[in-house]
Order: C-alpha cells, then structure tokens, then sequence
C-alpha cells in the first residue's frame, strides 16, 4: 500500500467517527477542502462511492461500510503496535483524548493541566468538552469524566474528585425578595433556572431526606444549557440555581449565594474518569490514572 492510499483511508476511517467533515479535518489537521478532495481521490481510485453527502446529513454507504469493516481491525492492529514501543520509553508519549462535560472540565482538569504535561511532555491532551453523554468508543475518545450517578454500569471508572452533592442554590438579593423554601415542593412557587441537557431534556430536580425521596419539575424564566451562566444567573438574583455544591465553594463562603433546603439535597457523590475494559491501556491513558489517584488518593 502507497503512503498516500494510507493516508486516504485514515481520512475515511476519521469522517466516519466524528460524523462531518469539519470535525475530522480538525482532526487531522487539515482544511475541510482537502479532505474533501482527499476523500474523492480515493472514491474515484475505488471505482465506488463510500459516503452520501449533503448539506445537512453525512452517511455512509454499504460499499463504504463494508471497507470500514476490514480496515478498522487492521488500524486498531497497527496502533495497538505503536502503542506497544511505550514499554521502551523512559515515559509514556502519544495522544489521551477525553471527553468531559463543563464542570469537571473546570473544577478537576483545569487546575491539574500544567502539572501534568509538565510531568508528561510527550503526552499530547485532546480534551472534548461536552455535556452529553458521549459514547466512548464511536467518538474514538480513549476516556472521560461524568458524575458517577450517569456513567454506565459497564465502564472500569477511577475517582477524579472529593464527593460532593447537588443543592439549591440563590442569591442573598433573591431571598430578599422572596422566602427561601422550606420544602421541595414550594419550589414551585418560586424562579427557578432550569438546565436542558444535549438530548434536549430539561432536568428534574431531585430531593431526598431519609428515605424520603422527591422528584420537582420546576419552572421558572430562564433555561439554559450551561452550568456556569446558571450560575452568573442566580447570583444575579434570576432564580433558584441546582448546581454542585463544591463547583460553587467559593461562591458559597463569599455569600454571594445561599445553598437552600440542604437537609433535602442528594446523597454525596463524585466525578470519575471512565473508560471501557476490553482492550489494553494505552500509556497515555495509564499515566493518567495514576495521575489522577496521586491527587485524589494523595
């Protein structure tokens, strides 16, 4: 195989995995005009064509499908040999890619960036913020970082935070305004600043005190899908906020915000890397590891 049909089917195999064109060009550190050129260089040398595009859907055809099918395993194969030389290295060296949403985004990776690729030069850090809940493996993402409570039961996970809970969360100036509540259920008297997730669900707001355990649909002026412009919203004094509580600790000991019905909020829990078991860690993703367990553990 000549290195440019290498190339071209590499290019293929990345269109696929990130869904557009824009997105593996990014990838592959390319403009998305050259990867479309690339990617009809290899359809015309094939004599099929692999992909449907149009302007609003990329999908792959059954010829393509059936080329992605053999030539998976065998770059799988060839990066797993890579890989391998790692053993030989006085320190690890490759690309971790992550896909984290905004809040461990922030509160655990931020602070320790420095430190780790101080500590790991040759490690290269591909981090995807993303508030959904990404599939690892057809995003090509070799980790991620969720709240423990929505990472599925089949994944090996490794604490990466201290625990902390959800809370209710206002201003000082609203609660001027309006009697914070006493019960759950009052929130529905009250502004509350609702968060929609990428499936486009708004969440519910749970509660539970003993074995009590209660679920709020609230309401309120203000929907938004990111976690810090809840926050700016209520200390603002927009409405009620739902947040993290160790996220806002700062907030919290400055008075800026009022946690509310704390005898109400959920259990403690915390943020952990994820990853799927089946195949051997790469030495970025083990380097890693061991970093996070030397902070969180100490």
């Amino acid at each position: 195989m000549r290195g440019n049909e290498f190339a071209e089917l590499k290019a293929f195999m990345a269109i696929v995995d990130q869904g557009n064109f824009a997105r593996a060009a990014a990838t592959l550190n390319m403009a998305p005009s050259t990867l479309s050129q690339v990617i009809r260089t290899l359809e015309t040398r094939l004599g099929v064509r692999l992909l449907h595009r149009t302007t609003r859907r990329l999908s792959v055809t059954e010829a393509g499908e059936r080329l992605l099918d053999r030539i998976r395993p065998a770059f799988e194969t060839l990066h797993a040999a890579v890989e391998s030389l790692n053993d030989f290295r006085d320190t690890p060296m490759g690309t971790l890619r992550l896909s984290v949403s905004t809040v461990p985004a922030q509160w655990i990776l931020a602070p320790l960036l420095r430190e780790f690729l101080v500590k790991y030069p040759a490690i290269q850090l591909d981090i995807t913020v993303d508030n959904s809940t990404s599939e690892l493996v057809m995003g090509r993402f070799d980790a991620g970082i969720r709240y423990g409570r929505r990472i599925a039961h089949d994944m090996l996970q490794v604490r990466a935070s201290l625990p902390s809970r959800i809370v209710a969360v206002a201003a000082p100036d609203y609660l001027a305004r309006y009697p914070a509540p006493t019960l759950p259920q009052e929130l529905q008297n009250h502004a509350c600043i609702r968060y929609r997730l990428a499936n486009q669900q708004v969440i519910v707001w749970e509660f539970e005190k003993s074995a009590q355990k209660i679920e709020i649909a609230v309401d309120g002026p203000l929907i938004v899908n990111d976690v810090d412009l809840m926050i700016k919203a209520a200390k603002e004094g927009v409405g009620i906020g739902y947040v993290l509580e160790a996220y806002i600790a700062e907030d919290i000991r400055s008075g800026l915000l009022v946690p509310i019905l704390t005898d109400w909020s959920l259990p403690y829990h915390s943020y952990y890397l994820y990853y799927a078991g089946r195949h051997q860690l790469s030495a970025p993703l083990r380097a890693f590891i061991q970093f996070l367990k030397d902070q969180v553990h100490g």
